[in-house]
């Protein structure tokens, strides 16, 4: 394999990496609040189809971007009424949200599929873009790869440097405590559930309008369910977060390298990589229960109602 080659295949892992870390970080910020939301492919896809519809009839891919990330925090805030206010089951009403979404995205989008719209472009950044490979992989990308570099950055800074941060972590560990201190532990909660739908919106509209700009049924073809197996590889840690998204990135086109290469394999079994990695990831973290347990937050999926305590 050549270096031009390898540069393509990193920036390849990169571009199908960013919707991983994306919704995977709304996700993770849940969790350390405690909120255990399982809905994330169903918000996604709302978020694909509406990104995509909300870019189509405007014009304006800016207006796409906004419409993908209420659509995603629309359905966010359905699950938390359900289950911040109502006290349903976090893992239950997940699971249904992530059905009604698929369901909802495919009877909305229906008249959508077949249309097509100019997505996102590439944007290089001057002086940085020619560096020899790292400035085409890295500053000669669409913008929401950019923003996603920014998010990320502003994500840890916020949860690791800030009152902010400090406060929902708290919430997460012991919600009791936290509301014993004057904390509002359902506002918290309400908050990054709102903020981890807005990130599954966007990533729903990377896929839609960067990605591949078009939209058909179940496109995000289960990175939702990937990004929340995503969040336990971290250890709930951004830096670890990033790093995996792309790895995970990697391995969803490694069946794309494989055949350049000209491996005689099954397309479909090469396409299973992704998810056989996963379930991998999952069985080598489930044999060091110790650890995990010291990573996962305490109150991760417990109900909390503060008129009980």
């Amino acid at each position: 394999m050549d270096a031009v080659f390898i540069q393509s295949l990193c920036i390849a892992a990169l571009k199908t990496g960013t919707p991983l870390l994306l919704i995977a970080l709304g996700e993770l910020i849940c969790e350390k609040s405690g909120v255990l939301n399982l809905g994330q492919e169903g918000m996604m896809l709302m978020g694909a189809m509406a990104g995509f519809a909300g870019a189509l009839y405007t014009g304006n891919l800016a207006a796409g971007l906004i419409v993908a990330m209420l659509a995603g925090m629309a359905m966010a805030l359905l699950f938390g009424v359900l289950t911040l206010t109502l006290n349903t089951n976090q893992v239950a009403t997940g699971l249904a949200l992530t059905i009604f979404g698929t369901g909802l995205s495919a009877f909305l989008g229906g008249g959508l599929v077949g249309s097509t719209i100019e997505g996102f472009k590439a944007i290089p950044i001057p002086l940085l873009s020619d560096i020899p490979f790292i400035g085409p992989l890295l500053f000669n990308q669409d913008i929401m790869v950019y923003m996603s570099f920014v998010i990320v950055a502003l994500a840890w800074w916020v949860l690791h440097k800030t009152r902010a941060g400090l406060v929902i972590r708290a919430v997460g560990e012991s919600p009791h405590s936290a509301n014993a201190l004057g904390i509002k532990v359902i506002g918290v909660r309400y908050a990054v559930t709102l903020f981890g739908g807005a990130m599954a919106g966007l990533a729903g509209a990377y896929m839609s309008l960067a990605y591949t700009p078009m939209w058909m049924e179940n496109m995000t073809a289960g990175r939702g369910w990937i990004a929340l197996a995503l969040v336990v590889f971290a250890s709930w840690r951004i830096g670890y977060l990033m790093l995996g998204a792309y790895l995970f990135g990697f391995t969803s086109i490694m069946h794309l390298m494989m055949q350049g290469l000209g491996v005689d394999i099954s397309s479909n079994l090469l396409a299973m990589i992704p998810y056989l990695a996963t379930i991998l990831v999952m069985v080598a973290l489930s044999s060091n229960e110790i650890r995990q347990k010291l990573a996962t937050p305490m109150s991760l999926g417990k109900p909390f109602d503060p008129k009980r305590h």
